[in-house]
């Protein structure tokens, strides 16, 4: 068992647990220190996954994958969680619990990091399982809100059915293929019913981390009634490790046509639903949310061709990074404004806000994929590989979707462009969300300049 190649996510953990107890003697004034004290530990645990990139092994007797995917997967997951960090000193200002808001963010992503590496069936539940439980907490922590409470309670009843369906599946899995394991699993599982059902229920739960149908209507409550941070994080971050981590089921399942043709139609259903649930959204943060349902049907368009082209794994790691990306612009935009979610209060701002709003405009033609940005390459890339692998339905009803979706994000750019600007002065956060903001604003426009280099660091294969 070398310790050293669970380096980055034994940095989260370590921080978790310094931030925990920094918080617990840290004065409530004080406790945006944790927040510096989080992203200082991303940071360090960042640096050790990056010196771990372009490494290709199992490890700990073959349940966790050192390889390309890993390695994109744990920098994602990592640079989302400093920024949803970021976010949160300003928003928590009067939350007396407010520290420990960090070490749940942390203990959260360290499940989403170990459910993208599994490479065992009983390792993927772990993650799956802590990624679900401190996402339960984090979408409920604005306590004395109803409306949070609601996104929690939702988000918990799902999370129990979703990820009891999960373990069922592994269990029936286990118990007629005889091992846990993906190496004797990969092309040795037996061909029968029970069998298929035990892989069809794993994948259904982890369809419940992507936010797809059949589990995806916690996505929207919990992107309104969650606090903004953990919104941008419960909305980015379980999906990432949930596509990797599906991306790997599927790559070795024996009934391979039977389950990419179960994702195929998942993703149309997935996109179409999400952009039509979208349409007539009056708050801000609940079309995010729907839109969120959408973005992961065109991400499970590069699942469903897992194994049938070479361009699937890449396309799906650089449209996840790109859609990575373009959220925490929209929901640090969200913060910035603090309180103003209604369709209404985004009337006019662009001439007394006028930054804030283009971030938002450009955050929102990414999801679209309006070129030149980089939310076209990253759909042109999923399209490419769909069409390569002969799922020419799935890019007609993605395409379909695509300009549907543009109905919904003018409603918001329209008013806030055209509208009458408000008389008095708009507060604003500050802080390092706002730094957040355009931080995320400049890489976004960065990867769109850099795609070519970004796109030839990718990964072709992903392990076992």
């Amino acid at each position: 068992m070398p310790i050293g190649d669970l380096a980055p996510e034994l940095g989260v953990l370590f921080t978790a647990l310094a931030v925990l107890l920094l918080a617990m003697i840290l004065p409530q004034r004080r406790h945006g220190w944790c927040a510096i004290l989080a992203i200082a530990g991303l940071a360090v645990a960042a640096i050790l996954a990056h010196a771990m990139a372009g490494e290709t092994r199992l490890t700990f007797s073959g349940t966790f994958a050192i390889d390309g995917a890993t390695a994109w997967a744990r920098l994602l997951i990592l640079g989302v969680t400093a920024s949803c960090a970021a976010l949160a000193p300003r928003w928590f200002t009067t939350d007396r619990r407010h520290g420990e808001f960090y070490a749940m963010l942390l203990l959260s992503a360290l499940g989403a990091m170990a459910m993208a590496g599994a490479a065992d069936l009983m390792q993927l539940v772990m993650g799956v399982l802590l990624s679900s439980v401190t996402g339960y907490v984090l979408a409920a922590y604005h306590r004395d809100w109803e409306i949070s409470l609601e996104a929690g309670m939702k988000y918990f009843l799902m999370g129990a059915l979703a990820n009891g369906l999960l373990v069922i599946g592994a269990v029936l899995v286990t118990g007629m293929a005889g091992s846990t394991d993906y190496r004797q699993l990969s092309g040795s599982i037996p061909d029968d019913p029970l069998t298929l059902t035990g892989l069809v229920l794993i994948v259904t739960g982890l369809f419940f981390k992507l936010g797809a149908v059949p589990g995806h209507a916690w996505v929207p409550d919990v992107a309104e009634g969650a606090p903004v941070p953990a919104a941008a994080f419960l909305t980015v971050v379980p999906k990432i490790a949930g596509a990797v981590a599906l991306y790997r089921l599927i790559s070795l399942a024996p009934g391979v046509q039977t389950l990419s043709l179960l994702v195929a139609l998942v993703a149309a259903l997935t996109m179409t639903l999400g952009n039509l649930s979208a349409l007539w959204q009056e708050d801000l943060r609940r079309l995010i949310g729907w839109s969120s349902v959408s973005q992961t049907g065109y991400a499970l368009m590069a699942v469903a061709v897992a194994g049938r082209t070479p361009q699937a794994l890449p396309a799906l790691l650089a449209f996840m990074g790109v859609y990575a990306v373009a959220n925490i612009v929209a929901f640090a935009a969200v913060a910035e404004l603090r309180g103003r979610t209604a369709r209404n209060d985004w009337a006019g701002l662009i001439r007394v806000r006028p930054g804030i709003v283009c971030a938002l405009i450009l955050a929102f033609l990414s999801f679209v994929g309006i070129p030149p940005l980089a939310g076209f390459l990253g759909k042109f890339a999923l399209f490419t590989a769909t069409l390569d692998a002969e799922l020419g339905w799935l890019v007609v009803v993605a395409i379909a979707n695509t300009a549907l979706s543009l109905f919904y994000y003018l409603r918001i750019v329209g008013p806030g462009v055209f509208g009458v600007a408000p008389e008095s002065g708009i507060a604003t956060l500050g802080g390092m969300a706002r730094g957040t903001l355009w931080t995320a604003l400049a890489l976004l426009l960065a990867a769109s300049v850099t795609w070519r280099v970004l796109w030839s660091a990718l990964p072709g294969t992903i392990l076992p």
